[in-house]
């Protein structure tokens, strides 16, 4: 009996396994025709941001020597700093006028 037993074990083992196989094949075949989209992906993102980043005189950044684009930026962070630091500067005057205008009374 221990033996019938065994067979049967054993049996069952290889029902697991070879269902097992031929599930590894079938996904190894679906991988294997499944086309990469992906990669489609990739290069219509490579297109779009390459797009995005044409000037309005349609010269490219690529066309752009490294100094003159660290120097476009830092003009652009310039200007931004200058126009948040005069809008700041006019908050602080109308807070301070403000309070001189609660303290005459």
């Amino acid at each position: 009996m221990d033996q019938k037993r065994g067979n049967s074990l054993l049996k069952f083992f290889a029902v697991i396994g070879i269902a097992a196989a031929v599930a590894a094949i079938a996904y190894a075949v679906y991988r294997f025709f499944t086309p990469d989209y992906l990669e489609d992906f990739d290069d219509d993102f490579d297109d779009d941001f390459d797009d995005y980043f044409e000037d309005e005189d349609g010269v490219k950044d690529t066309d752009k020597t490294p100094a003159d684009k660290v120097r476009e930026a830092a003009d652009k962070v310039r200007e931004t700093v200058e126009d948040a630091a005069e809008g700041a500067k006019e908050k602080v005057s109308d807070t301070v006028d403000k309070v001189k205008d609660a303290f005459a009374d």
